[in-house]
Order: C-alpha cells, then sequence, then structure tokens
C-alpha cells in the first residue's frame, strides 16, 4: 500500500469552504498513471468548442459523462492533478478490491482510503479522454455537495487544461475550448505562468506590511472561491496585517484550517493592480507540515481570477488575461461570520457550521447545528446556498432576521451585519 499526503486548502479554496472556499487537493503522485496518460481530444473534425458552466461560490462546475454515464457535475480545477471521483457509484461494477489502494493523510487524520483506476474515460461536451489517471474515494471527504448546494461527483483539472488552450468567461458562465496547433486570437495582457506536477503558478507582487513590496509565486486555482490565501515568506508564517481577525479558512480532510483573515493593501498581476485584497492567512506551523511550501508563497483563487476573462494556454506556459464587468467590484468578506451547509442527507435543509469567534452570529446567539428554516421572514425555498453567502456580505450594519430550529423550538434571530476587516 503506498501512502501520500493531500490536503484541502481551496481545499479544495474551500474546495475551504466559506467566502473562501476551496477544493484544491491534491498531492497524488500517480506516476505510471501519468506516464501512459492521453490527452482530451475532439470526437470529430472540430478544433473549437464552446461549453457553459454554472458559477457556485467562484467554483466553475461543468457537466462530465464517465464510462458513459453522466451527465454529472465536477468541479473544474487547475489545483488538481488526476480527475477525483467523490462518488464511485457512478462507475458500473467497481471491484475496490482489484485496485491500487492508496493511503491519504490530511491534518490530523490518520488513514483514508483512496483508489487509483486505470480504467475510467470521461467526455466533456464534444471531447473525450480514455484512461485518465484518476482516485477514487469511497467516502466524500470533501461534502463538496453539502458546501456548494448542488450534486458534485468530482473534480477534474490537468488532464483538459493540459489538452486545449482554455478560455474561460466568467462573465458569460462559457468556456472555449481550443486545439492549441489552431489559430487562436488572443485577447488582453500576456502573463507567463509555469506548469510543475501538473499545476499552474504564477508570479505576482504583493505589498507585505511594514516590509514593502515582494515578489511572491501563487498556485493558480480555479477550485478555490477564496481571492487570495498568503501561506509562505522566507520560510515562515506570512507576516499578518495590522487589522486581522481569527477565522476559520477552509476545510482539511479531518476538519477546519484555522488562521487569520486580513486584507493585503496592493496585490498586482502583470499589468493590473488592486488594493485592499482579502487574504486568508492560515496557520502556518500546522499547515507546512502537511504540505510542501517550498514551491510557493501562496494561493491565487477564484474571487480574484474571475475578475478577468482568462485564456490558459498550458503547453506554452503563458496566459492572457482581460478585466470583465467585475473588475472592479470591492472585495468582501462574509459579513455574518458562520458557515452554512446542506445536510447531506436531506439537500433541502440549512445547516450551522462553525461559528467565528466574536462574530455577529456569535453575538445574536447562534449556535452550531442550528438550523436556518428561514430567512427575512421567507421560507429557504427561496434561497441556494450562493444567495446566502451575497446576503450576508451584502452590507455594513444591514439586519438580517434568520428563523432557526434548535432542540424541536423555533428562535427568531436579528444578526447585524459587520464588517470586521
Amino acid at each position: 500500500m503506498i501512502k501520500f499526503n493531500i490536503m484541502l486548502t481551496k481545499c479544495k479554496s474551500a474546495i475551504i469552504l466559506r467566502g473562501c472556499i476551496i477544493v484544491a487537493c491534491t498531492c497524488f503522485l500517480l506516476l505510471p498513471l501519468k506516464n501512459n496518460a492521453q490527452d482530451f481530444h475532439f470526437m470529430d473534425n472540430q478544433k473549437r468548442q464552446s461549453i457553459s458552466f454554472k458559477l457556485i461560490k467562484n467554483l466553475i462546475v461543468i457537466p462530465v459523462f464517465v464510462n458513459g454515464k453522466g451527465p454529472f457535475d465536477f468541479v473544474l480545477d487547475t489545483g488538481v492533478g488526476p480527475m477525483i471521483i467523490t462518488e464511485p457509484s457512478i462507475i458500473d461494477s467497481l471491484d475496490f478490491t482489484l485496485m491500487r489502494k492508496i493511503k491519504v493523510s490530511g491534518l490530523g487524520l490518520e488513514t483514508v482510503e483512496a483508489f487509483v483506476s486505470q480504467n475510467v474515460n470521461a467526455r466533456i461536451s464534444r471531447v473525450k479522454i480514455d484512461h485518465i489517471p484518476t482516485a477514487i474515494l469511497k467516502d466524500d471527504l470533501f461534502n463538496l455537495s453539502g458546501h456548494l448546494g448542488t450534486k458534485i461527483y468530482g473534480l477534474i483539472g490537468y488532464s483538459f487544461f493540459n489538452s486545449f488552450v482554455v478560455d474561460i468567461r466568467y462573465t458569460n458562465n462559457r468556456l472555449i475550448i481550443s486545439n492549441p496547433d489552431s489559430k487562436i486570437k488572443y485577447k488582453g495582457s500576456k502573463i507567463p505562468i509555469s506548469i510543475e506536477n501538473m499545476k499552474a503558478y504564477v508570479y505576482a507582487d504583493v505589498e507585505v506590511p511594514d516590509g514593502g513590496v515582494v515578489q511572491a509565486k501563487f498556485l493558480i486555482d480555479t477550485g478555490a472561491s477564496h481571492a487570495l490565501s498568503m501561506e509562505m515568506l522566507n520560510g515562515n508564517m506570512f507576516p499578518l496585517p495590522f487589522s486581522k481577525i481569527k477565522s476559520n479558512l477552509g476545510m482539511s480532510l479531518s476538519g477546519q484550517i484555522k488562521g487569520y483573515l486580513g486584507r493585503i493593501k496592493q496585490f498586482s498581476i502583470g499589468n493590473y493592480d488592486f488594493k485592499d485584497v482579502i487574504s486568508g492567512f492560515p496557520d502556518y506551523q500546522l499547515i507546512s507540515k502537511k504540505i510542501d511550501l517550498k514551491t510557493r508563497n501562496g494561493n491565487l483563487g477564484a474571487e480574484l481570477l474571475r475578475k478577468f476573462n482568462i485564456q490558459l494556454n498550458y503547453r506554452d506556459s503563458f496566459m492572457y488575461v482581460k478585466p470583465n464587468t467585475y473588475f472592479k467590484a470591492p472585495f468582501e468578506h462574509d459579513m455574518i461570520g458562520m458557515v452554512v451547509y446542506l445536510d447531506q442527507k436531506n439537500y433541502t435543509r440549512f445547516l450551522i457550521g462553525e461559528v467565528d469567534e466574536n462574530s455577529p452570529a456569535e453575538k445574536s446567539g447562534i449556535c452550531p447545528n442550528d438550523e436556518i428554516i428561514g430567512v427575512n421572514f421567507k421560507s429557504m425555498d427561496a434561497y441556494t446556498l450562493n444567495d446566502l453567502a451575497n446576503l450576508f456580505k451584502s452590507g455594513d450594519s444591514k439586519s438580517v432576521i434568520l428563523e432557526i430550529y434548535r432542540d424541536e423550538k423555533i428562535y427568531y434571530k436579528v444578526v447585524h451585519l459587520e464588517r470586521r476587516i
């Protein structure tokens, strides 16, 4: 049995699962599969294809057919190497006893079983791949479905991005994929990237508190719903801003990732400058024991990426970015201070997870495991998780009335939203 470490800091992002969802995972080093891997290819003579997607908490969700069945909703994630299936029932005649087993460890987690398959094929619209490197989890460790509010069956990344020039048009929820050898019209500014261990990285300039501006290396992570995560500088925790709050930044395989939220005063990528960017600052001592931070300083997530329409060319190691209508929107974190997710057994129940210390939610008497059965005197049929996320960061001092079910009793809680950073 082979043992690998994986961690969800986006993750797997969020995917991190609140205003900073993560989903990025993995360091599955499936070397035998990688050597035999094929690329996606068009099923006919096309060289270009348009694919619509759903944008949920900043994450790109696309329909994928697996071994001829589907479609199943997968997260399209630049932070993922092999395809990851979180719902094994989508594969017929799955015999785990015949599959290569690996062990997955996370923060404080001793052993979780995953399996490697060489007999999975995938199709996305009119493109397909045979024998895609795949890790299959026996259990949905990520609970992506509960945190995104729709059934998610897995994550797909490198094999797709390495096969095409991928044009992500966040403004109209559409991908345009093109054969790399076809004639492509690039728009915007060209920025070099590097592809390392099946993941994309980019350099950007970051203002360090009391330390001037430094150049930092970031994982490009479409599977992370946050804007930035600053993880390391010069072998230590990235310096914290003066104004910060303790927060649960995301999910690891064993629970919440603790740290701080604050603002980076200035962040520059290519010719584009951003001010007061919301960033997570995870506990360095904890995460550095589980993931290799020597190769990067942080994680560039979709809250910032979605401000551009992006053309990614893995094979030639560059991307083009063009500002879109989201470009000037300010960066905001949730102003309520709690995690809301859907019950995995009943996707109509809105449950409360972690509640931040000294947050508006805690001050109003909201507790973990409470169920939200109404918001502003409307039933939950009127809301999605996306709706609640937007509502909870809609304005400083705005009041939200929550109808809470706890211990067979109903409570009404008035929460005053607060811009805490």
